[in-house]
This record gives C-alpha cells, structure tokens and sequence, in this order.
C-alpha cells in the first residue's frame, strides 16, 4: 500500500508520455521520384480527360440548348399563325353580324314602307267618306227626322228605329 502511491504516479507519468506528439508521428513509406513523378503525370492526364469531358458536356448542352431555341421558335411561329386565324375569325364574325343587322333593318324598313303604302289608299278612302258625311251631315238629319215623324203613324218604321236605336 505504500507503493501504490508510486505506481499511481509512475502510471499517470507513462500515460502523459504516450500522449505526446513524438508517438503521434507515423513514418511515411518511402516513395521515389520516379513513383511522384508517374503519379503526378496520371494526375494530369485524369485532369485533361476531366477538361475534355466538361468541354464535351458543355458542347452537348450548347446543341440541347440550341435545338430547344429552334423548337421555341417553331412554336412561336405556330402561335402567330394561330393568331391570325384567330383575327379572321374574328373579321368573319363582324361581317356575319353586319350582314344580320343590315338584313334585320332592310326588313325592318320594308315592313313599315310596306304597311305606309297599303294604309295610305285606304286612308284616302276614309277621309274621302268623311268629308261626304261631313258634306252630307244636314241632310242625314232631316231624313232621320222625316222617319221619326213617319214612325208616329206606321208601325213598322217605328220598330225599326228603335231596333237601331234611333227612336
């Protein structure tokens, strides 16, 4: 028990020592200049191979790049021939719609000067039979007159005059 005061310490010591940095160093494999030197020129033959790669993805891409700018501009040119069909329509159906109106109104217009000039004749006829009435009013009267004073002696004129309501 009295040394174990001097182990503890005699291991703590070894412990720290197998700590240090001096046991941390691993020694390198020898490698010659030859070795460094291939190696460094496979380096540099995967690094141009990688550069050729690259450039050859980058060409591929330009070429996707481009085919997709020719299909857009098939596309757009596709849109403007649909807009163009599109304006003929639409000139198609406002001519559709004047001619409707035009014939409409021309319709419109024949019917009224049709009807003006079937009325007017007869508008002539009744005016015409207005003014002989008008022209003829007195002696209406006195013969309307002359069969009320007839009735007051024949039977059969009265009857008639109260049948039309002129007794």
């Amino acid at each position: 028990m009295k040394n174990l005061p001097i182990i503890m310490l005699f291991i703590a010591s070894a412990l720290i020592a197998c700590n240090s940095q001096a046991f941390a160093i691993e020694a390198a494999p020898h490698i010659s200049d030859r070795e460094i030197v291939e190696r460094l020129t496979r380096l540099e033959e995967g690094q141009s191979a990688f550069r050729e790669e690259v450039k050859q993805l980058r060409e591929n891409m330009n070429k996707q790049f481009d085919r997709v700018d020719t299909q857009f501009g098939r596309i757009d040119a596709q849109f403007d021939r649909i807009d163009k069909q599109f304006d003929r329509l639409v000139h198609i159906m406002l001519g559709i719609f004047g001619a409707f109106a035009a014939l409409c109104g021309g319709t419109i217009w024949f019917a009224l000067w049709d009807r003006r000039t079937m009325i007017r004749p007869f508008e002539d006829k009744v005016k015409k039979i207005e003014d002989d009435i008008a022209a003829n009013r007195n002696k209406l009267h006195t013969l309307i007159d002359a069969f009320r004073t007839l009735s007051k002696t024949d039977e059969k004129v009265a009857g008639i005059l109260k049948k039309f309501n002129l007794l």
